[in-house]
């Protein structure tokens, strides 16, 4: 398989990345990010979710967020609902994509939203058959597709299923999440492979977490499978809930950094990119979660 010469990056920060932040970031600030990511080049931006703000209070904002983006055309609006209350909030707000998401791991399903996984498919059956009448296109996450913090390893054949159960409710697009960091090349492989048997490789996208500073060399094992859709989120924005004090998703910069010395192109502009991540790390009053983004802040300051 030849490696992809173009890749999609689908930047998770405003949502996936700031969800678990423990003080308020207001709705500005948020908007404020979106801007300075689709002025970096961003075609698909992962924004907020309609949740119970008593479980994600952060997100209790998603009205006024999405209201408040001045949208650029080309650009895909995404929001994670849960349940069909969710996607009926949601849907007023105009968003392009919904992501609904399941757990390759059972133990995970039970602990995170307390049902098995064939019970959270059933529950988010309704949302995509109401997201695709309304026209609107519906990706899946499948987490912790090669481990769990509570079960360890998992098996491929578990993606396999949960992929399979995913694609019968209609969803389209299937990213394959390693939710905890602790997936190395051969793993994700396998994960990916196991997703193939329902999905066509244009519809997979990835979704690596750095825990354990492999998410770079799982992008590269999958890029040489020739998938070329990945999840990443500015300045690293976003801890991983299941392992003290360690990183959580990939950094845009990063991702980026290595898509262009490789030649493969992304659309992004990677010093746009960088001053986006050193906006919102300002606010949080850090540095940037970054490799690249450090490096050549450095040598900016130099």
């Amino acid at each position: 398989m030849s490696i992809p010469s173009r890749v999609k990056l689908i930047d998770v920060g405003p949502r996936d990345g700031l969800q678990n932040e423990k003080s308020p970031v207001p709705a500005e600030v948020k908007i404020g990010l979106v801007h300075r990511l689709q002025d970096a080049g961003l075609k698909n931006i992962e924004v907020t979710s309609y949740v119970s703000p008593k479980w994600v209070p952060q997100m209790a904002d998603n009205h006024e967020v999405m209201s408040g983006i001045a949208r650029q055309s080309g650009v895909v609006y995404s929001v994670l609902t849960p349940n069909l209350k969710g996607f009926e909030a949601a849907v007023l707000d105009r968003p392009d994509e919904i992501v609904v998401f399941g757990s390759a791991s059972e133990a995970f399903s039970q602990k995170n939203i307390n049902c098995s996984i064939a019970e959270s498919i059933e529950r988010f059956a309704p949302v995509v058959e109401a997201a695709r009448a309304a026209g609107i296109h519906v990706r899946g996450a499948m987490s912790c597709t090669v481990g769990c913090p509570y079960e360890g390893e998992i098996a491929p054949e578990r993606v396999a299923y949960l992929a399979g159960l995913m694609k019968q409710i209609g969803v389209q697009h299937i990213g394959v999440a390693d939710t905890i960091g602790v997936g190395t090349p051969r793993k994700v492989q396998r994960a990916v492979e196991a997703t193939l048997q329902h999905y066509d490789l244009n519809d997979i996208s990835g979704h690596f977490h750095d825990t354990y500073g492999q998410a770079l060399a799982n992008t590269l094992a999958t890029l040489e499978m020739g998938v070329w859709q990945y999840d990443t989120s500015v300045a690293g924005l976003g801890g991983c809930p299941y392992a003290k004090g360690a990183t959580g998703n990939v950094a845009t910069e990063d991702v980026v950094y290595m898509l262009h010395g490789m030649g493969i192109e992304t659309g992004i502009d990677l010093d746009k990119l960088i001053d986006a991540g050193a906006y919102i790390s300002g606010f949080l009053g850090r540095k940037p979660n970054s490799r690249a983004a450090t490096a050549l802040l450095n040598k900016r300051a130099g």
